[in-house]
């Protein structure tokens, strides 16, 4: 099954359209028909009103696919270029336009318009209708449309990680029943998921797919569950794989399609999923910026969604950089971390996570949505690092450990944990991983080169196996001797008697 979203300015005639291809009411969550060649498609339906966009947008954020109306006897209207717009901005390239009431006005004008509105948007060369729900003119050709249309939509893979973001939701006892679109990934009953923001665990008890029980079922799919026992739930909200998402509150994030981030209002809402989140934010770069949401969401990097000011109507579109990233205190450290992201591209992959983070567990790029990179160093088969990043690793210990050596010659061996600390690594165990010849761990020590035999470094010996200049005379420490006097006077003098 595919599903597809509706879109377009109030009283176009969406909820006619899913009506006449349904049979069904458009608020029902199962409101889905069988196409000619037998793929099903499922409908959500959203309202078309002045404050219609959160609810677009909440529909829209899962849905791969968009069915335009534009109403024959009005044409474009601000609403439908709102809602292309925030399309737009959700990254959506699928779709079918749908020329309404044609029984009502000539649609030539119309589907002209329509065509040219959506020839430089990512919707160009989408197929165009004319329909009449009241004569059933065009029906047919619109069904053979959606049809061509869901052939042509990505197949999701089913064993991507769940995040079902929730759009309906109402409790009675003890059930709660939830709707929503399952983008990806596969829910049984018996699942259990996590309700986020709060992060609390629930059962699936059943399942409904185009108004039928089933035991499980995979994206895409506009599907209802039965949980027990979840306490409050609302719209927004989301059922998520444990331990497949990032957790965050602060994200770093590349606007486009709208203003430059340092144009964009301070306070703004975030509009992922069906999640219409606070958020504060920063301006880093030109088209970059930090956002702090007032509350988690479960993230992975390259999520879009839609920045929205209520006040201004304007919108930006956004594409998650980084879910975990550096905090900003030091002076210049925003321009730095601008300059960073400039070169990143819009869903950041799993080499230049790392790169950025030098070692990490593959559990924590797991959670971040990215492989492991092919040419990544693994340690101890939990950890993986950047391979540049752990050969200058390597040299620093190597640095250190002769330094060490030099300076304190009777205990020459760094401890593992002072190691640990002076190259920022995680994990003790990394540090043994780290160290190969001709270096060595001893007793939990940290040792450079072997010295040859006579050749261990006197009290007194600097870096390099230098002596300083004050200790030349002598033992460290201690003032000069008569060996130390004789070494300074000229040639051929002897020191006077009894000095």
């Amino acid at each position: 099954m595919q599903v597809v979203t509706t879109a377009g300015h109030g009283g176009h005639g969406k909820s006619a359209l899913v009506r006449a291809l349904t049979g069904k009411e458009p608020e029902e969550p199962g409101a889905w028909t069988e196409l000619p060649s037998g793929r099903r498609v499922a409908f959500v339906d959203v309202p078309g009103g002045e404050r219609s966009v959160p609810a677009m947008l909440a529909g829209a954020a899962s849905a791969p696919a968009v069915l335009l109306a534009v109403a024959a006897d009005e044409g474009w209207m601000p609403g439908t270029r709102e809602h292309l717009e925030a399309l737009g901005a959700l990254g959506v390239r699928f779709g079918v336009a749908a020329v309404t009431k044609a029984d009502a006005a000539d649609p030539k004008l119309a589907l002209r318009q329509v065509r040219e509105r959506l020839a430089g948007t990512a919707l160009r060369g989408v197929e165009a209708v004319a329909v009449s729900t009241v004569t059933g003119a065009g029906m047919d050709g619109l069904a053979a449309a959606l049809d061509r249309l869901a052939g042509r939509l990505p197949v999701p893979d089913p064993a991507a990680p769940v995040r079902l973001w929730i759009d309906r939701a109402f409790t009675a006892g003890r059930q709660t029943v939830v709707t929503g679109t399952l983008a990806a990934g596969t829910i049984t009953v018996g699942d259990e998921l996590l309700l986020m923001p709060a992060g609390a665990r629930v059962r699936v008890r059943t399942i409904g797919r185009a108004g039928e029980p089933c035991e499980s079922v995979g994206g895409v799919s506009r599907i209802v569950l039965t949980l027990r026992d979840a306490g409050r739930v609302d719209a927004g909200m989301a059922l998520v794989t444990e331990g497949a998402w990032t957790h965050t509150t602060s994200v770093d994030v590349r606007t486009r399609f709208g203003e430059a981030s340092g144009r964009l209002a301070r306070r703004m809402t975030l509009h992922l999923g069906s999640a219409a989140v606070p958020v504060r934010l920063r301006p880093l770069g030109p088209d970059t910026a930090r956002l702090t949401l007032n509350r988690r969401l479960a993230l992975h990097l390259g999520d879009t969604g839609i920045l929205r000011d209520p006040e201004r109507r304007s919108i930006a579109g956004v594409s998650v950089l980084d879910v975990r990233p550096p905090t900003l205190v030091r002076r210049g450290a925003g321009a730095a971390r601008a300059r960073e992201l400039a070169s990143w591209p819009d869903r950041p992959d799993g080499t230049i996570v790392l790169r950025r983070h030098g070692v990490l567990r593959r559990s924590e790029l797991s959670v971040m949505g990215c492989a492991a990179p092919p040419d990544a160093v693994a340690l101890n088969g939990e950890w993986l690092a950047d391979p540049a990043h752990w050969d200058s690793l390597f040299r620093r210990l190597a640095e250190e450990t002769s330094r060490h050596a030099a300076e304190s010659p009777r205990a020459p061996g760094l401890p593992l944990e002072t190691v640990r600390l002076r190259l920022g690594l995680p994990a003790r165990q990394l540090v043994a991983a780290l160290v190969r010849p001709p270096l060595r761990v001893e007793a939990g020590r940290v040792y450079g080169p072997a010295r040859p035999a006579g050749g261990r470094a006197r009290p007194g010996t600097g870096r390099g196996g230098h002596r300083p200049a004050a200790a030349l005379g002598g033992r460290r420490g201690a003032p000069p001797g008569r060996a130390g006097r004789r070494a300074v006077l000229p040639a051929g003098r002897r020191p006077a008697r009894g000095v």
